[in-house]
C-alpha cells in the first residue's frame, strides 16, 4: 500500500480485520436516519481520505469510489447503496464475480 492513510484500513476504524469491504465500510460512516438526505460533497469532504478495502489486496480512498456517484444528494441508505454499486462497477471497484465463481456447481443447476 503506497498511500499514507489517516488510520489503519484494517484497524477498528477501518475494515475490521478485513471482515468488512466496500459498502459495509462506507455504510458505517452514516446514520440511516440522521444523515439523510446525504449531501454527497460534504460527506466526501469529511471522509474522502478514509481508506475503503475493496478486496483482500486493494484499498482506495473513499473519494475514489464517490467520484463515480453522479448525485449531489442521496435520499436514503438504499439509494446510497445503489449509487455506490453502480459507481463501483463502472470504475472497476466491484470485486464480486457471482456465485458461480465460488461454487461452480451452482451454475450447473
Amino acid at each position: 500500500m503506497s498511500q499514507d492513510w489517516p488510520h489503519d484500513p484494517d484497524g477498528e476504524e477501518g475494515s475490521e480485520g478485513r471482515r468488512k469491504y466496500g459498502h459495509a465500510v462506507i455504510a458505517k460512516k452514516v446514520d440511516d436516519e440522521a444523515d439523510f438526505p446525504l449531501d454527497v460533497s460534504a460527506f466526501v469532504a469529511e471522509h474522502g481520505d478514509d481508506p475503503v478495502r475493496i478486496d483482500h489486496e486493494t484499498v482506495v480512498p473513499l473519494r475514489d469510489i464517490f467520484a463515480g456517484v453522479e448525485a449531489d444528494e442521496i435520499d436514503d441508505i438504499q439509494e446510497m447503496h445503489r449509487a455506490l454499486g453502480r459507481a463501483m462497477r463502472e470504475d472497476g471497484f466491484w470485486a464480486y464475480e457471482g456465485a458461480e465463481a465460488f461454487a461452480p456447481e451452482a451454475s450447473d443447476a
